[in-house]
């Protein structure tokens, strides 16, 4: 990340009601329908930074201090696709009447003992769709990836005072399993972040 502080960061916040209902218009698709080819990868990729862009600069808790650059999500975005294309990961983006408003994605853990696993890094939903059930159908559909990739346990993390976030998640299935007090800076401001995992292996 730009700014260096991405490792004291959360890596996934929703701010989306935790029991919306998704609108009528709204389409949850995966990697191959989003980025098919490198013209589309680059269309998406500029979509997905005016989303991030704009929630870190209202203030959202998605591992930036400063608005990304527009070139940094283009990075972001091609790292996951090209995991996504190997099993590695898997990316969803949620359009409303064709509009993109979300996004999000897991990828597998790069430690070969933890590779039976994956991680949400990120979920975010613009501000202007917020509430209407994009947080859910997004975090819902990366729980259905995971168990169609064979993931074990799937494992988020977010920040303590980003209660919408851990509220819905909770509702999804996933469970607190650690807790660092005071560990997200932000300027002179500290946060805890909260680990939360869905354990998968019954589910399949």
């Amino acid at each position: 990340m730009t700014d260096g502080t991405a490792a004291d960061a959360p890596k996934a916040a929703v701010r989306d009601a935790a029991h919306g209902s998704p609108g009528a218009g709204l389409r949850v698709l995966g990697a191959a329908e989003l980025c098919p080819d490198p013209g589309e990868v680059d269309r998406f990729a500029g979509d997905a930074h005016r989303i991030l862009a704009d929630l870190v600069a209202a203030g959202a808790a998605l591992g930036w201090v400063e608005p990304p650059s527009r070139d940094e999500i283009a990075a972001l975005v091609g790292r996951v696709v090209e995991a996504a294309r190997t099993g590695d990961a898997a990316l969803r983006g949620a359009r409303l009447d064709g509009r993109l408003v979300g996004l999000g994605y897991w990828l597998r853990y790069a430690r070969p003992t933890h590779r039976p696993n994956a991680d949400v890094e990120k979920i975010a939903v613009a501000g202007t769709a917020q509430g209407q059930g994009v947080g859910r159908a997004l975090t819902e559909a990366l729980l259905a990836d995971a168990r169609s990739a064979g993931v074990e346990v799937l494992t988020l993390d977010a920040r303590g005072d980003n209660a919408g976030a851990l509220r819905l998640y909770r509702s999804l299935g996933f469970t607190e399993y650690g807790r660092l007090p005071g560990f997200v800076a932000v300027g002179p401001r500290r946060y805890d972040k909260v680990f939360l995992m869905r354990d998968l292996r019954g589910e399949r």
